[in-house]
């Protein structure tokens, strides 16, 4: 089979796309012929080497990848054979590189989800992991009609799909992207005032557009500058909602932080929501990240939601790589064998 390899830390040229041995399941897994893989900023931390990432580095060489979609074409020992030749979607791991990146990938039969009818491998890899943080992250809110939302990172996989879980609540929706491209896509999904955070005043032209009303919502994705001034948009009680610091690495931008005296001020609460936070509020472990993933896929295949994804050839993973790491892309980016 091809896959892409990492033998070396370091720039995305690194990751080569090269003939490798076909993985053989264990007891109680399942080998996926894959048709889709997801990419996340994630791999590009842990591809590069990133000490301080969120996950410890992988042995190398390694194929990395944690997210796959496609058929099940071979079982290990004690697996019901009921999952062969099904078109399923799985998380292969957080902490792990995984091997996604590939034609063929191993799993445990427990991390299986059959992909509804109707819903593309692509999309379906779009929502078992982007799309059950984004419900994650609505899980710290209850989002209605009263309410003013910022996004600042709307078109990416993440924000493209809180935009319109917002919209579907009846939320007034202010979507922030970079870029006229992406501040059309963030129109397109129904924001209802789609801004370039890349214009120095923007937050002005958003208060004109919501005609001084409030922000009552930030979901942050961006930090940096950008997150400062969304959140300098809330009035009081507001909620500052961090799942992600994308600007770091290209305006400077990184965790945002803010005096607590200064939120204590205006009875603002600023929160990250990512890691054990969100584990906890969802039951913790596994149990509660299937709950999550089950529910991602039951509203994209109801139609509720449409991810976007930006679509790499297996082959271009470096390509894929370098779009993700300048921002080059809209949605979930996904390979494709």
């Amino acid at each position: 089979m091809h896959a892409v390899r990492l033998h070396a830390f370091g720039p995305a040229e690194n990751l080569t796309y090269e003939r490798t041995e076909a993985p053989v399941p264990g007891p109680g897994q399942v080998r996926i012929a894959v048709t889709a893989a997801g990419v996340h900023l994630v791999d590009t931390a842990l591809r590069a080497g990133d000490p301080n990432g969120p996950y410890p580095l992988p042995e190398l060489p390694a194929i990395p990848g944690r997210e796959v979609a496609g058929t099940v074409d071979a079982l290990g020992e004690g697996t019901d054979p009921a999952w062969l030749g099904r078109r399923v979607v799985a998380h292969l791991g957080a902490a792990a590189p995984g091997g996604g990146y590939a034609e063929r990938a191993v799993t445990d039969a427990e991390r299986l989800h059959e992909i509804p009818r109707g819903l593309g491998e692509d999309q379906a890899i779009a929502m078992i992991g982007t799309g059950r943080t984004a419900l994650g992250i609505l899980g710290f809110t209850e989002l209605t009609g009263d309410d003013v939302v910022i996004v600042t990172a709307a078109a990416g996989g993440i924000g493209s799909l809180l935009v319109q879980y917002a919209r579907n609540a009846g939320a007034t929706v202010v979507g922030l992207a970079g870029g006229p491209a992406k501040v059309r896509h963030v129109s397109a999904l129904g924001a209802d005032h789609a801004l370039d955070y890349n214009d120095p005043e923007w937050a002005e032209r958003a208060r004109t557009a919501l005609w001084g009303k409030a922000a009552t919502v930030v979901f942050d994705g961006v930090g940096g500058p950008a997150a400062r001034a969304a959140v300098e948009l809330l009035g009081p009680g507001g909620t500052h909602l961090v799942f992600g610091w994308s600007a770091r690495g290209i305006t400077g931008g990184g965790p945002p932080e803010f005096d607590p005296a200064w939120l204590a001020e205006r009875a603002i609460t600023s929160r990250n929501v990512l890691g054990p936070a969100m584990l906890d509020r969802f039951g913790g472990g596994q149990k509660g990240l299937r709950r999550l993933e089950e529910e991602s896929l039951a509203q994209a295949a109801a139609g509720k939601v449409v991810p976007a994804v930006h679509r790499f050839p297996l082959a271009e993973a470096a390509a894929a790589h370098r779009a993700l790491e300048t921002r080059g892309t809209v949605g979930k980016v996904v390979l494709i064998p």
